[in-house]
């Protein structure tokens, strides 16, 4: 009777199993296998079930994983929480075990905690068995859109808007003068911002020339070709052609008086190429959410993309009307879950506007939360090609719209040539320049609050619909929507050291008397707790600071009340510090590391004690003692400087107490 059962077991297991496996394998993988042969290798997404590990260390000290940048913008949306499951690591171990067995990685998805790769039959079999696989998907890759023109200075037509008013505004924008003054940009600028202080990443099909004129002052800050695994954004080579990306990049950042200046002309510049131009299939969405996660780590504030996926060439699956959804492709969630962490995701809405379907929208511009930007002439008369909504869960798309016919741009080939370009995406920079602006005046915003304003101050503010959305975007009346006195343009508070330090920022000052510091706590009333002198009146950026060292909550909040001589009286929205006491003792890793020549150390007090901080070489020689007092319950920071000291290996050595830790950093010069 024992052999009979244990038969019906094994034979119920391998009954069971296939099942099971079969259950992980998307409907379009499956459609894919079915059409392909054996030997035959596919771009596939493989989901993990979890990410293993203990993540308490990385909960602990986000530093590991992210940018000082990227915590601060974080920590305006949730300062509880800045990183979360998604941004843990992947389990190398898994990893690992796919490439054993024969997988061809590709890209990796901390967000998405999946990976992209090469596999054929045989081995998506194989992989679909190991019970750390949650999915199996198919990659999606695009078929790029053929209706953006070009219209070169000396070929078939040359627009000519009408001058620039003289004397009118503080920059010479040459031809581009229609393209912004329909965004009030000019007027912008003319109050002294450029994007001064805001990250932009712009992902696009490459920049192959970077050396024209107009990049000459541009400030690019980080560059990585996701197509060919290499830091070179340009041709020279590699797959894919980078005319597109020189284009929207001169709409966004270009610099040069007299022909074409962007909105955002000193704003820092990510650069990602994520779009392989020489096949028929040229954009894979793995290329894209990698891109997006590296900026993020970097510390973006912007993204820029005129890109969009609709339909693949034959054998792909296209995406249809209906899945314009927000939550089906896999660039539509990544992009929502980076707005989530703080980024403004700016994308065009697309050049398939003359569809039947109830909406022509490419993906990620269906986001809830993406910035969709549709295209409208030089009168502000939608043009054809700008793909409209609703979603198709009945949202409002496009978001807004910008210039996106005939709009001036840096030509691909050439170092002093410029062309006309139209498409939504050249609308598409030209509104993402905007929010820097508005971003730069107050750091602080949200995308949800940003978008909140912009929908306020747009040109169809009270009459929203799914060809226009909220209408043209107005950079001035935005800015003078944003409730922070004219004069400031940033107020921030942190908890450090058992202290709250205030900082504040000034772009202009006119008839600046000073400004009164206000605190108050929770059912409270605010108190005027110091007065800081103000500069009087300057041209320049200043930079304010106040040190509260009263601190008798865990919650305070503080605001500013600006005063000028003729007695106008201004306030700030407030500014909330949640104080969090230590439960134990820490000691962070410096950041930045490597640095040159200085890098801050942070850690964590959790009762009174003596504490010493010491700095080491190699051979355990005593370089530098940077604290040795008693402290108080807190958090704490030192700049170490290392101005005098060669490069090399150093450690340091927190003591309190009995806690004791060492950790290791590298010095670079």
């Amino acid at each position: 009777m024992k052999k009979i059962v244990l038969v019906l077991v094994i034979l119920t297991s391998i009954f069971i199993n296939p099942q099971s496996m079969l259950q992980k394998i998307s409907p379009a993988l499956e459609t894919k296998l079915n059409s392909v042969n054996a030997s035959e290798k596919i771009l596939v997404w493989i989901y993990f079930t979890d990410k293993g590990g203990s993540p308490q260390s990385y909960y602990s000290n986000p530093h590991l994983i992210l940018s000082e940048k990227s915590l601060q913008r974080r920590a305006k949306v949730d300062s509880e929480h800045l990183i979360d499951f998604t941004d843990l690591p992947l389990n190398q171990e898994y990893v690992q075990t796919l490439i054993d067995n024969g997988f061809q990685i590709k890209q990796k998805s901390k967000w998405l905690n999946a990976v992209s790769g090469y596999a054929d039959k045989n081995t998506i079999e194989n992989i679909l068995s190991f019970n750390f696989i949650k999915s199996v998907d198919v990659v999606k890759t695009f078929k790029k859109s053929d209706d953006e023109l070009e219209f070169n200075q000396n070929g078939i037509e040359k627009f000519n808007y009408g001058p620039q008013p003289e004397g009118v505004h503080s920059l010479n924008y040459g031809q581009s003068y229609t393209q912004l003054n329909q965004l009030q940009v000019p007027a912008v600028h003319d109050l002294g911002y450029d994007g001064s202080g805001v990250t932009i990443c712009v992902m696009d099909a490459g920049f192959n020339n970077l050396a024209h004129v107009a990049f000459d002052s541009m400030n690019i800050i980080a560059m990585w070709d996701f197509v060919n695994g290499d830091p070179n954004v340009g041709d020279e080579g590699d797959m894919g052609t980078g005319s597109h990306g020189t284009n929207t990049l001169s709409v966004i950042g270009g610099y040069a008086p007299g022909n074409l200046i962007g909105p955002a002309y000193r704003s820092n510049y990510i650069l990602a190429k994520t779009e392989n131009t020489d096949s028929e299939t040229p954009v894979e969405e793995d290329n894209w959410v990698a891109a997006l996660e590296w900026a993020d780590s970097i510390g973006v504030d912007v993204t820029s993309t005129s890109l969009g996926y609709l339909e693949y060439d034959p054998p792909f699956t296209s995406y249809t009307w209906q899945d314009m959804n927000g939550n089906t492709a896999i660039i539509t969630i990544a992009a929502d879950l980076a707005v989530k962490k703080g980024i403004v995701v700016v994308n065009s809405a697309g050049n398939e506007g003359w569809r039947s379907t109830p909406n022509s929208l490419v993906a990620p511009a269906d986001g809830d939360s993406v910035f969709a930007i549709g295209a409208v002439d030089a009168s502000g008369t939608r043009v054809s090609f700008s793909s409209f909504g609703p979603t198709f869960d009945g949202r409002i798309k496009p978001d807004f719209m910008a210039m996106g016919s005939n709009v001036y741009a840096a030509r691909s080939s050439g170092t002093t040539q410029y062309t006309y370009v139209s498409g939504t995406s050249f609308s598409c920079p030209l509104s993402a320049g905007v929010v820097a602006l508005l971003l730069q005046a107050n750091p602080n915003l949200t995308p949800i609050q940003l978008r909140t304003i912009l929908r306020q101050t747009s040109s169809r503010s009270n009459t929203p619909d799914n060809f226009y959305g909220w209408g043209i975007l107005k950079a001035l009346d935005a800015l003078n929507e944003i409730a922070v006195p004219v004069e400031l343009t940033s107020f921030t508070a942190n908890y450090l050291g058992n202290a709250v330090e205030l900082t504040w920022i000034t772009s202009t000052e006119k008839n600046n008397y000073g400004f009164e510091v206000q605190k108050r706590y929770d059912g409270e009333q605010f108190q005027t707790i110091a007065f800081v002198n103000g500069n009087g009146t300057t041209t320049n950026r200043v930079t304010y600071t106040y040190t509260d060292n009263d601190i008798k909550s865990d919650k305070i909040y503080y605001r500013l009340k600006q005063i000028d001589y003729n007695g106008d009286e201004s306030y700030t929205t407030e500014v909330m510090v949640d104080i969090k006491i230590p439960q134990e003792f820490i000691l962070h890793q410096n950041f930045p590391n490597p640095f040159n020549p200085t890098t801050n150390l942070q850690y964590a007090i959790g009762s009174r004690q003596f504490v010493t901080l010491k700095v080491y070489d190699l051979l355990g020689r005593e370089i530098a003692t940077l604290v040795n007092e008693e402290k108080l319950p807190g958090f704490y920071e030192i700049e170490f400087n290392a101005t005098n000291l060669s490069s090399g290996t150093y450690f340091y050595k927190l003591q309190a107490g009995n806690y004791s830790e060492i950790k290791k950093m590298i010095l670079l010069k």
